[in-house]
């Protein structure tokens, strides 16, 4: 069933007007929306809207308009669809024919654009949504390490996604993983970009204090490198490497545990033949200048920023070790989540769709250009670029075509999260039994990121647990001990 009460309002061809036999759900449930004239009662349709929203939805998530209209993808996106319907034709005043003309003479894009220059439509939409479930919390405090990896989550301040669920988000920068893992415990950040290891640590109390974390979504996969200074270009073979010194963010970090399983693949053991150092992601290039380093295995822009700088070169890229690896993600305090079920879900929502958004391609420049600025990376814009869209000069004299070289995938696999405990294992970090499938389906969110995906339309993998390859050899998850204890170097 086609709703006219749904129809473009920016479209010539549209016709909004709530006349006898119209098929819209506020109308179909008695016309008590219509005034006399058949222009619409804002305030009846709304309220009859909000009743209908949670019920307009299919079984698969997505909202009963979707069959007639792909633009309607969620209940959601009707309220939004609804809010703007309402303004177009209040300012009209109800006048189908002075709208219709309107919009063939300046366009729809046009249109839309100048209205919400002098009306807040963002803020419109958010406030109806809040009458369906009022946020216990609207103004928040989100914690940021500057890395590409935190992409979602930083230019979804600059270009509104914490607004469009009615938040109103502080991205606060953060020099590095302890700071923001400690500020997260203090409750002095409601939420905060993390490295995917660090909520399985922290609600283990590896490394701190236990709290339980819960990480609904992950922000990346693949963006990181093994950087080299410039002096080791002769180097290329890791087994030459003995006494070198290499830079992570943090211990509890995919880059950690990648570096080590690379090195360790080349039969160098991490801890005896190399020494690695906990260095914030924004001091790694005068580090690796200032000859305190050998190189590091790192997030970007700082492999790029190095080859910029002519400083290092990126000697591999990290998905050449894992194709498809997760590196940093979204996390919060399982308190936060539950005391706050309706902020949590609108940032859950915010975050998801800002990571669906950095996903595409064709999104990429623009969003480089949202977070160069210095109270975000404070990075050139092409540095940015070259990262984000994966043409890039490799410091080699190569310009190097790589378009994954980072990606953007919400989905939290409980399988990511057992074969990172089988890393902690493996080099010593956790001891004893582990609890691998319990302890990652607590605090991996893989149902709850499914369920919010299929609600913005977009849809989530069928299932949870999968199995890796990984420098050619398998990674069964259903053996997570038997694997931790394969390797020819490893503590377990």
């Amino acid at each position: 069933m086609k709703y006219k009460s749904l129809d473009d309002a920016y479209s010539p061809h549209s016709n909004l007007n709530h006349t006898t036999g119209c098929t819209c759900p506020a109308c179909q449930s008695g016309n008590t929306s219509l005034h006399s004239d058949g222009r619409v009662n804002e305030h009846a349709y709304t309220e009859q809207l909000e009743k209908l929203a949670d019920k307009a939805v299919c079984d698969d998530g997505r909202c009963t308009e979707a069959a007639s209209d792909p633009v309607m993808e969620s209940s959601d996106e009707i309220i939004d669809r609804a809010v703007e319907n309402a303004v177009v034709r209040a300012v009209f005043g109800g006048n189908e024919f002075s709208r219709r003309a309107f919009m063939t003479a300046v366009g729809g894009t046009t249109a839309a654009a100048v209205l919400s220059s002098i009306f807040p439509m963002e803020a419109a939409k958010a406030a109806i949504k809040d009458k369906m479930g009022p946020l216990e919390k609207k103004k928040l405090n989100v914690g940021f390490v500057p890395i590409t990896c935190a992409t979602p989550i930083i230019m979804a301040h600059p270009m509104g996604f914490y607004e469009k669920y009615g938040l109103d988000v502080d991205v606060i920068k953060t020099a590095g993983w302890a700071v923001s893992r400690d500020k997260s415990i203090n409750k002095e950040y409601d939420a905060a970009h993390m490295l995917t290891p660090m909520p399985l640590a922290m609600s283990m109390g590896a490394g701190s204090t236990a709290m339980p974390f819960v990480m609904p979504a992950v922000e990346n996969i693949n963006g990181q490198a093994i950087t080299l200074h410039n002096k080791h270009k002769d180097k290329r073979d890791p087994s030459q490497w003995k006494g070198f010194k290499f830079g992570v963010p943090f211990e509890y970090s995919m880059h950690n545990f990648l570096l080590r399983y690379y090195v360790a693949e080349h039969g160098l053991d991490p801890d005896k033949d190399i020494q690695i150092r906990v260095v914030p992601p924004p001091e790694m290039v005068a580090n690796l200048r200032g000859g305190n380093l050998d190189g590091y295995l790192s997030p970007d822009p700082f492999n790029q920023r190095a080859v910029w700088e002519k400083v290092g070169f990126i000697h591999m890229l990290t998905k050449d070790i894992w194709d498809g690896h997760p590196c940093c993600a979204f996390a919060t305090s399982a308190e936060f989540a539950q005391q706050n079920p309706n902020t949590y879900g609108a940032l859950f929502k915010s975050i998801v769709d800002a990571t669906h958004f950095s996903s595409k391609h064709e999104n990429r420049k623009d969003i480089a250009k949202a977070i160069s600025p210095k109270n975000y990376l404070n990075q050139p814009v092409p540095v940015l670029e070259q990262v984000l869209t994966g043409r890039y000069a490799d410091g080699l004299g190569n310009i190097k075509d790589v378009p994954d070289r980072i990606d953007f995938d919400p989905f939290p696999w409980h399988s990511m999260s057992v074969w990172i405990l089988t890393q902690m294992k493996r080099w010593g970090y956790i001891e004893g039994d582990v609890d691998y499938k319990g302890i990652s389906e607590q605090v991996y969110l893989a149902s709850e990121c499914g369920d919010v995906m299929k609600d913005l339309g977009y849809t989530p993998p069928k299932k949870t647990y999968e199995n890796y390859t990984i420098m050619g050899k398998t990674f069964d998850y259903t053996k997570p001990d038997e694997y931790a204890k394969s390797f020819k170097i490893t503590r377990a």
